[in-house]
């Protein structure tokens, strides 16, 4: 039958309907010929292309889609009974859109004659603000847009709707018509309790097209009007701040202080009226910051004082209590409000304050801290902020970079190196996290404590005057370098680094006013020495190190450090030495006085080294006399102290026997000196 094969035709275009256009479309007008036998089916037809034509817009296939919706809107006008004048325009209205979105100019003409058509069928705010954007897109003059506004007020709109069409002109920068419309819409509804909303709108659009006098007139009307019992209804009042603060802040990020405090001093009398919806700290707080700038401390001051009583425990307001401390020079005040920052980071104080802080507030705040400490000469405040940044930031890459950041900002200024000495300390704490962070990437971490293993290194260096700050130094750079590769350059690094804070430690150790000090001293010198040696077996299978001292100087370290604390273990620590055939002639005389030097006292060590030398100095092919003359003194003068022969260590013919032998080399020599030193040697022991 005829209904069953329309029924059939139906089903067959549904399912090819989005993947055979051409096909679904003559089934389609094949369908819309049949309607006339079976009206009936007029309203199933009508809806399904509206369906496929929604769909097809969907899918941005506009030339479908505009197809579609105009059999939609044909089919519908077959039956106006049923399908009534609202539906009609409500497809129009799509189809208009559709004209607008494929092309622009091409189809504005047909967008245009589409949305009117969907008027005339049923006015609606949507079809009139539909025909509003179509003008714009299509570039029409200013006079016809105007007319087309005037069209608008004469319809009776609402007011959220008028406004709506103003801020479409604004936003495509049709200022004139859009300006002009503001004026009428605050004349007609200037009666309404919504009033407010239009206000505030011009207010607005005034400031973003810099018309900032006439919103200024604008703004003294509003605090005037509600002064005077025209209010703003609550939920505009935030609006209203809203509008002032944002102002206020793009005048601040230009750095136009003063202009900025215009702003913010229009919200604090409207506030003086209106004592709702307005974070009055945060608004103090920010007054305050372009008081600071503008170098009115007093002001500032002022503002901080009524932030604090409103929020005391606010991050922001105790950095700003902070930053007037480090301005006025008082530490103390200023050490009180980073320590209140640190309990406000750590949740000591109630949570709901806590929790003003995003999770990188901690970070920024005392790093921004720290530098203003710094830019204003209280390291010992910047020291306390880098301390907390350091203990409390989870992101130990950031902390690395505000480091370097500081040292570059203190390397010129601050002489003080204990307060580098801190920074790097807290670079050794940071990198050494770093290395057990899973987010953290090696490359990145080893790259840090190479930057700051060479820059501890150069600041030793400078300090060769301050050997202890040299010391802490080069052991901040040996602990660096534990974290870098360890290749033949960092080994060599590392062996330096311990040798120069044992030398170091040594030197202190002989200057110690007590013995406990002492004994702290030349045991941190034997860690040192040992780690070192450890180090310098490493490094001598990596190449030819024979020229190298460390060996030797080693030695040397540890024998100093065994003897002065009376070790048990010296002889036997001497027993490998006596046998290492590398050692010179100066290595033995060194020994020979660290075993007499106070507090050590080991004269029998002191002769077998001073023998060790000579016999090395007689084994040379060419003996230098006046050296070897040397050692032989320091020998005698070893045996016959004050003149008086040492009975205990040597019996006197072998003392006798020491002056035969170096008698028989004076000849060598033209030292008158040499000689005359034997003889007062000799007459002291004839004296005997």
């Amino acid at each position: 039958s005829l209904s069953t094969r329309v029924t059939q035709d139906y089903f067959y275009f549904s399912a090819i309907a989005l993947g055979d256009f051409q096909r679904a479309s003559s089934c389609s007008l094949r369908c819309k010929d049949m309607l006339i036998r079976l009206p009936k089916m007029t309203g199933y037809l009508h809806i399904l292309c509206y369906n496929f034509g929604i769909e097809a817009y969907k899918q941005n296939k506009y030339e479908e889609s505009s197809f579609w919706l105009s059999q939609s809107y044909d089919i519908g006008k077959m039956d106006k009974n049923t399908i009534g004048p609202e539906m009609l325009a409500k497809v129009l209205r799509l189809l208009a859109t559709a004209y607008l979105d494929w092309n622009d100019r091409e189809y504005c003409d047909k967008a245009l004659h589409a949305v009117n058509l969907a008027n005339k069928e049923h006015l609606n705010p949507a079809g009139i603000f539909l025909k509003m954007k179509i003008l714009l897109k299509s570039e029409t003059a200013n006079e016809e847009l105007h007319e087309a506004v005037m069209e608008i007020l004469h319809l009776d709109m609402s007011l959220d709707f008028c406004l709506n069409v103003a801020k479409l002109l604004m936003d495509h920068e049709r200022e004139f018509v859009g300006f002009d419309l503001m004026k009428i819409i605050c004349e007609r509804f200037k009666s309404s309790e919504d009033i407010g909303k239009a206000l505030l709108l011009h207010i607005d659009m005034l400031l973003q097209r810099k018309e900032e006098l006439l919103a200024k007139e604008k703004i003294e009307e509003i605090i005037i009007g509600h002064r005077r019992g025209r209010k703003l209804k609550p939920e505009l009042v935030s609006c209203f701040h809203n509008i002032l603060w944002q102002k206020a802040a793009r005048s601040f990020e230009v750095q136009n202080y003063a202009e900025a405090l215009n702003w913010y001093h229009y919200s604090l009398r409207f506030y003086a009226i209106d004592k709702t919806d307005l974070d009055l700290a945060k608004l103090q707080r920010n007054m305050a910051s372009c008081y600071l700038h503008l170098k009115q401390l007093d002001k500032a001051k002022a503002s901080v004082r009524e932030a604090e009583r409103r929020d005391p425990i606010n991050i922001f307001t105790q950095f700003y209590i902070f930053k007037i401390a480090v301005l006025e020079q008082n530490s103390t005040r200023a050490l009180r409000a980073i320590n209140t920052l640190e309990r406000l980071i750590t949740g000591v104080v109630p949570k709901e304050n806590a929790l003003r802080m995003d999770k990188d507030s901690p970070v920024t705040l005392l790093s921004l801290v720290a530098q203003f400490a710094l830019e204003n000469g209280q390291q010992i405040v910047a020291g306390k902020a880098l301390e907390y940044l350091a203990q409390y930031s989870e992101d130990p890459q950031q902390v690395l970079s505000a480091l370097k950041t500081f040292y570059f900002q203190i390397h010129i200024k601050v002489k003080d190196f204990k307060y580098k000495i801190f920074l790097f300390n807290a670079a050794v704490l940071k990198i050494a996290h770093s290395f057990h962070d899973k987010n953290s990437t090696e490359d990145s971490t080893v790259n840090e404590a190479q930057w700051f293993r060479k820059i501890a290194w150069n600041l030793a260096v400078q300090c060769d005057k301050d050997p202890v700050t040299m010391r802490e130094f080069f052991i901040l750079s040996y602990k660096l370098s534990q974290f870098c590769p360890s290749d033949q350059v960092i080994l060599i690094a590392q062996k330096t680094c311990l040798l120069m804070a044992a030398a170091v430690d040594l030197e202190q150790g002989r200057k110690a006013s007590t013995t406990s000090e002492q004994t702290q001293l030349l045991n941190r010198a034997l860690e040192e020495i040992n780690e070192c040696k450890h180090i310098w077996n490493i490094l001598k299978e990596t190449g030819n190190f024979s020229g190298d001292p460390c060996e030797t100087l080693l030695l040397l370290y540890e024998f100093e450090v065994k003897a002065k604390m009376n070790d048990p273990l010296l002889d036997s620590f001497l027993e490998s030495l006596w046998e290492l055939p590398h050692l010179e002639c100066k290595t033995f005389e060194t020994i020979a006085l660290l075993a007499v030097e106070k507090p050590a006292h080991y004269p029998s060590i002191a002769l077998k080294a001073l023998n060790r030398a000579l016999l090395l100095y007689k084994k040379k092919q060419s003996i230098d006399a006046v050296k070897y003359s040397k050692c032989v003194r320091n020998l005698i003068n070893l045996l016959v102290p004050d003149g008086v022969p040492s009975t205990e260590l040597c019996p006197p013919e072998e003392i006798w026997g020491y002056f035969e032998d170096a008698l028989s080399f004076i000849s060598h020599t033209v030292s008158q000196t040499v000689i005359l030193s034997y003889q007062l040697i000799l007459k002291n022991c004839l004296l005997c």
